[in-house]
């Protein structure tokens, strides 16, 4: 069974910094892409940083230039630093995983990280 669990989010002040981890248990015979994705109340989850098996990242507009997404092969952890955030940027920030397992194709969600931008 896979699983996915997300740390490192809380509560920073505008301009700040945080560097969430999502590790992954369980087998898997290969991955599509690994990505973050994030929902603020009242709003649709939304893509905001995605990474390839090739390694090919890809961001979400607001967040260009001030999130980095990269991942560790060996500790099967993807992270997702973020500079500059603002108030905007907070919301549950979930960790995500389409995966080729024992039963074919399958995507994986982690159970979520707050992510609260105040001052």
């Amino acid at each position: 069974q896979v699983q996915l669990v997300e740390s490192g989010g809380g509560l920073v002040q505008p301009g700040g910094t945080l560097r969430l981890a999502c590790a992954r248990s369980g087998t898997i015979f290969s991955f599509n892409t690994m990505g973050w994705y994030r929902q603020a109340p009242g709003k649709q989850r939304e893509l905001v940083a995605g990474i390839s098996s090739d390694g090919s990242p890809n961001y979400a507009d607001s967040v260009k230039d001030r999130f980095t997404i990269s991942r560790d092969n060996v500790k099967n952890t993807v992270y997702l630093q973020m500079n500059s955030l603002k108030p905007e940027d907070t919301a549950v920030y979930y960790c995500s995983i389409r995966a080729l397992v024992s039963t074919g194709w399958r995507t994986y969600w982690g159970q979520g990280t707050q992510v609260t931008v105040s001052s």
